[in-house]
């Protein structure tokens, strides 16, 4: 069997660059949008998510378009060269969506923020290719092109009227390199992309990212502050009572599908904490 035959073979399992799933990306909130999110990391780094003049920060939908992307970029083999093509309607039946003339402009609307949203390290992001946290500015996507028709066919749009409210459109887009290099080097954290998207909350999908990260790094459990988790999810909310009831209806759906064996949320002296203990692997 050849590589990309054996990477096919286990792409129910998604792999994603474990150094940009530490840090915050997708709104979880409704609140009003910001133009951008910011993220100190505990040794001093700097991290930063700007959003595209005119558009918003990348929401709960682009997570789950960021996801099914990767999951499509290891089925294809990983190119070299970083590019997908699908339809519009294939992409959103994977991603378990309806299909319809609003999620096809979602859609279209979160492939443009992934290619226009500036992500910007300085000393955060880990950079596979030197083995260190670099000073680094990209983008999720290097290049979105969506066709509303394959252009052979165009010609006949006008004999066809009642098809072309349904016309997917064709996408072509291109994985930014500096997440292909680390994904490359496997510096990673592994998916089940059926458990990700059987969770029914944008906070339990985000926690279950972070709580692989974790696990990638070999632990059995994980304390983390609250402050520190709301900061990652990222969330609006910032008193602790706030912050627990949003995160325990998260936690209540990631022990039911088996990623986690518990999470107790407590206070030690004047911080308040999250202790996980991390389910085996199934």
């Amino acid at each position: 069997m050849t590589l990309a035959a054996k990477r096919r073979s286990h792409a129910r399992a998604v792999l994603l660059d474990r150094s940009l799933e530490e840090f915050p990306l997708f709104r979880l909130s409704d609140t009003p949008d910001e133009a951008a999110i910011s993220y100190v990391t505990d040794d001093g780094g700097r991290w930063r998510v700007l959003a595209s003049p005119g558009d918003r920060l990348p929401g709960t939908f682009d997570q789950d378009v960021y996801i099914e992307l990767m999951r499509r970029y290891q089925e294809a083999g990983e190119p070299t060269d970083g590019i997908l093509s699908f339809t519009l309607h294939a992409f959103l039946r994977s991603m378990g969506r309806q299909v319809d003339g609003r999620t096809y402009e979602q859609l279209r609307g979160a492939l443009t923020r992934l290619e226009k949203t500036t992500l910007q390290s300085e000393g955060s992001y880990f950079d596979a290719a030197v083995s260190a946290p670099a000073d680094v500015s990209f983008t999720l996507l290097s290049s979105v092109m969506v066709e509303r028709r394959r252009s052979l066919e165009r010609d006949q749009l006008a004999l066809f009227p009642s098809i072309i409210a349904a016309e997917p459109g064709e996408a072509r887009v291109i994985i930014s390199p500096i997440v292909r290099q680390n994904v490359t080097a496997r510096h990673v954290i592994s998916l089940s992309i059926s458990r990700y998207f059987s969770l029914p909350s944008p906070v339990a999908r985000r926690l279950y990212r972070l709580i692989e990260v974790a696990r990638a790094g070999g632990a059995l459990a994980w304390r983390v502050s609250l402050e520190r988790i709301r900061e990652q999810l990222p969330l609006a909310q910032r008193y602790p009572s706030h912050l627990q009831r949003v995160l325990q209806p998260a936690h209540d759906m990631l022990k039911d599908s088996g990623v986690i064996r518990e999470a107790v949320v407590r206070q030690q002296q004047r911080e308040w904490f999250v202790d996980y203990v991390l389910a085996g692997r199934q």
